[in-house]
């Protein structure tokens, strides 16, 4: 493993202890890492704690499909404007201060939202405000979280750290929604902000305990913002190994993974189980997805476009077949199985596709390719969620859910046939061939 040859960019070289960790834990093997990690979990059981929470306030307010679609507008949209600028400041700005920064600003943000609903003077439009104003942050702390992760541990073990944050994200999925769930039928919503907003303390106290810094890497250069952006966009479209996971998870995020609009739904309105049997269904797509992470940390290599493509796959059968489910109002149980299997083959798709990317880009152009990737990621989520929202208000949850599958699965399909034209010679997505360079930026490509 190399290390940036900027001090506190990267880890550096050191001896490997007498007993290593088991493969799937090697990340952890990172001092820093593991702070980050502990910190983020309890963090983001905060997090899916208010996400249910946030919901179902919503629905009681509103009865609306379309009010929930709207808060998921309201928190992505800021990504698809600031989030190519966001990469910007990442690969320019030590990535530890900037995310001391935007933690800082969730906590005042959710803190100011609690004491709203705590005190009961919380209106849909204070809703609709913090959700915007945290999509604006969001827009600066993924690319530069996602690219922190490689200065953490390196890039030999780049793709281990993905699998493990996807993990972390997932057992908080199972954790957040099951608590809320609990809070939300005994104590109320307050409870799941306030908790939320204390949760974003740990985070900044880890961030201070690091010795990584980020810095900016010395080939980063010091040109204008523009051409800065300009770099990294050219780079990404001249490289398939980038195009096509981001290309993928685009499309995904906006048919498949509207979670937050139809899940309320069908707890609700399909199987009448309230709010805790929302916390249920939650929390299974949190089993599932943690299954798929695991599998992959302990049993993945390198990613795998052929792989990454049949799970992407498989995500849209699984949420055609919860659709028709859902429709003939069948045992919950099937629900809760199917729900897993959604959460398997998401994570497993988004892990692969996002460690391609990690390890694909150059050490300088890492958060302006990050933030490409999570632009599409995360922007694509307004319009799905008004889509879905739509459809719901129209045609019921359950149409929804079909016709979102539908296309993911379709998609699939094209992307398939789009990759093998452009890469065709290996379903090892590094391996594939690069198109010719734009704009004096090489992409990287060939084995490792």
């Amino acid at each position: 493993m190399q290390s940036s040859p900027r001090s506190g960019s990267a880890p550096k070289p050191r001896a490997r202890r007498k007993r290593e960790l088991p493969y799937g834990l090697r990340a952890f093997d990172h001092r820093d890492y593991r702070i980050f990690w502990f910190s983020q979990l309890i963090s983001l059981t905060g997090t899916w704690m208010q996400t249910l929470a946030e919901s179902w306030l919503v629905l009681t307010l509103t009865n609306s499909p379309l009010h929930l679609g709207f808060i998921a507008v309201c928190q992505f949209a800021p990504t698809l404007v600031l989030g190519l600028p966001g990469g910007v400041i990442a690969d320019r700005f030590p990535k530890r201060s900037l995310l001391i920064g935007t933690q800082s600003a969730y906590f005042v943000l959710i803190g100011s939202l609690a004491t709203l609903v705590a005190t009961g003077r919380v209106q849909l439009w204070n809703i609709y405000a913090v959700a915007l104003a945290f999509g604006i942050v969001t827009a600066i702390d993924m690319p530069t979280r996602q690219a922190f992760v490689v200065d953490l541990v390196g890039r030999d073990d780049v793709m281990n750290a993905v699998a493990l944050n996807s993990a972390l994200f997932n057992t908080s999925r199972v954790i957040g929604p099951a608590v809320a769930g609990l809070l939300l039928s005994t104590v109320g919503i307050a409870v799941c902000y306030i908790l939320n907003a204390v949760s974003y303390l740990p985070v900044i106290a880890a961030l201070l305990l690091m010795r990584t810094k980020g810095l900016p890497h010395p080939e980063a250069g010091d040109s204008r913002p523009v051409e800065r952006l300009r770099q990294g966009l050219a780079y990404a479209r001249a490289t398939p190994a980038v195009m096509v996971p981001i290309v993928l998870v685009g499309l995904v995020s906006m048919f498949g993974m509207n979670f937050n609009v139809w899940v309320p739904l069908l707890a609700k309105d399909e199987f009448g189980i309230g709010a805790g049997g929302f916390g249920v269904l939650l929390s299974s797509l949190g089993v599932g997805s943690l299954a798929g992470a695991l599998t992959l940390a302990f049993v993945g290599r390198r990613p795998d476009r052929r792989r990454m493509l049949l799970v992407a796959g498989a995500f849209g059968v699984f949420e055609v077949t919860l659709a028709g489910v859902a429709h003939v109002r069948a045992p919950l149980a099937a629900a809760m199985a199917l729900m897993a299997a959604i959460g398997f083959s998401m994570s497993t798709a988004t892990a692969l596709a996002n460690t391609t990317v990690q390890t694909t880009a150059p050490d300088h152009l890492r958060g302006r390719v990050m933030s490409i990737y999570t632009t599409v990621f995360a922007g694509a989520t307004p319009f799905g969620a008004a889509i879905v929202g739509a459809t719901a208000s129209l045609f019921g949850a359950p149409a929804a859910i079909a016709i979102g599958g539908s296309v993911v699965v379709l998609a699939v399909v094209a992307i398939a046939i789009w990759s093998r034209r452009i890469a065709p010679t290996t379903g090892v997505i590094e391996a594939a061939a690069p198109l010719e360079p734009v704009g004096g930026i090489a992409p990287r490509h060939g084995k490792r």
